[in-house]
Order: C-alpha cells, then structure tokens, then sequence
C-alpha cells in the first residue's frame, strides 16, 4: 500500500489482485479446505511523490521528557589534571566521562526502550565561569600535549583557593517501539556529577647556584 501526498491531502490507495492470482472470493476446493490467497505485494517504487506506509510505525504516540522522567541516564563521571588542584595563572584540565546508554521498560502503556546519547558538557568551574564543550575533554597525554597546555574543556583560576567544581551532560533521548526505528524527543536530558575539588595554588621560581639535593637549606627547599 503506498501513500500520495499532495499538498495539505495524503491519498492512501491499495493494490488489486493481480491476474492469475487467487482471491478471497474463489471458491473452497472439494476437500473443504479455504483456497491459498496470495498476500499483496508493495510496489518497489512509489514514484516520486509517493511515500511507502511504515506500519510499524503506525499509531505509536508522541513521546515527550515527562513521559520518560522514569528513565534516567547514568551519573556522569569527573576529574582532573593534575589531580585535585590547579596552579594561578595556568590551565587545569577538568575531564568528565559519560555514554550512550540505552534502558528498556514502558511508556504509555508500550514495551519500549529508551537511548540518551551526550550531546554536550558543561562545567562549572567553581569561580563563577563555566565552559561548554561537546565532549567530556581528553588526558593531555591522550591529546599529545604537555602539562598544563590549554585543552577543549581545561580552565585558568586567576587566585588562589579551593573550588567546587561539577559537570552536566545533557542528552538527547530518543525511544523504540520495537520497531527498529528510533524516535527522537524533543528537549534535552541532564544528569550532574558534582564534588569534585581544585585546590589552587601559586607557584614561584627562584634562580639558585645549587639545586636543593646540593643545598637542602637554599632558596624554595
């Protein structure tokens, strides 16, 4: 069965018996036994104007997030380069983890699963400022770089102190009907991950004659 759409109007039309074929109204055979009929065949184009009809598809209800506030993604993971504290004046990289996760059970009455991918990341930093990436960040070893080079999601603290730092993730969620066929929700998931704190430091440097080893008693020993 294929679907015309025209404009404002969709006109559903089906395909008749083809010749040769037997029909609903053949005659039962002398055994008694119903004759075989022959199941319709979808046309391999529906031409250019034409849309197949998904029946899988059909009469499933729009999802909203308040119809899926039961499924909820996993808690997002948080850290940090170097870990646990930071030095003024100098990027500390925050590094967050989260995945796809995808969470069966029911929804308006429906066996359903449900997926949430992260989509984006946004720190607070614990100062005031926050940062917005769209991926949890990656170790600067991962990355090729030295320590305390500037990365996707790394922040620079302008004081000393310790600060409460946390993430959002936000997903996008989506729901099959069994189908096969991901249907998206409109609207965004979040799940936080908090208690994570930088302890910030300033660091000095001093020109010396002799290294500490040399002279424990010398200037920063």
């Amino acid at each position: 069965m294929c679907a015309a759409s025209r404009g404002e109007q969709v006109d559903v039309s089906g395909q008749g018996s083809q010749p040769g074929k037997a029909t609903n109204k053949e005659p039962r055979s002398d055994s008694g036994a119903a004759p075989r009929t022959e199941a319709p065949v979808e046309p391999e184009d529906c031409g250019p104007l034409n849309r197949c009809i998904d029946y899988s598809v059909i009469g499933v209800p729009d999802v909203t997030l308040a119809d899926i506030a039961s499924f909820r993604p996993a808690q997002p993971t948080l850290a940090g380069e170097p870990a646990g504290f930071g030095v003024v004046g100098m990027p500390t990289n925050l590094l967050a983890s989260a995945s796809e996760q995808r969470i069966p059970g029911t929804v308006l009455g429906w066996d359903v699963t449900v997926r949430f991918v992260p989509v984006a990341y946004v720190f607070d930093n614990g100062d005031g400022t926050t940062t917005r990436a769209i991926t949890g960040g990656a170790s600067w070893s991962s990355l090729g770089q030295g320590q305390f080079t500037p990365t996707a999601t790394s922040h620079v603290y302008q004081a000393r102190g310790t600060y409460p730092v946390s993430v959002t993730v936000e997903y996008e969620a989506s729901v099959d009907f069994g189908s096969g066929t991901w249907r998206p929700v409109p609207g965004v998931v979040r799940a936080e991950a908090a208690g994570y704190g930088v302890r910030v430091v300033e660091v000095r440097t001093a020109l010396v004659d002799r290294t500490c080893v040399e002279d424990p008693t010398g200037p920063g020993c």
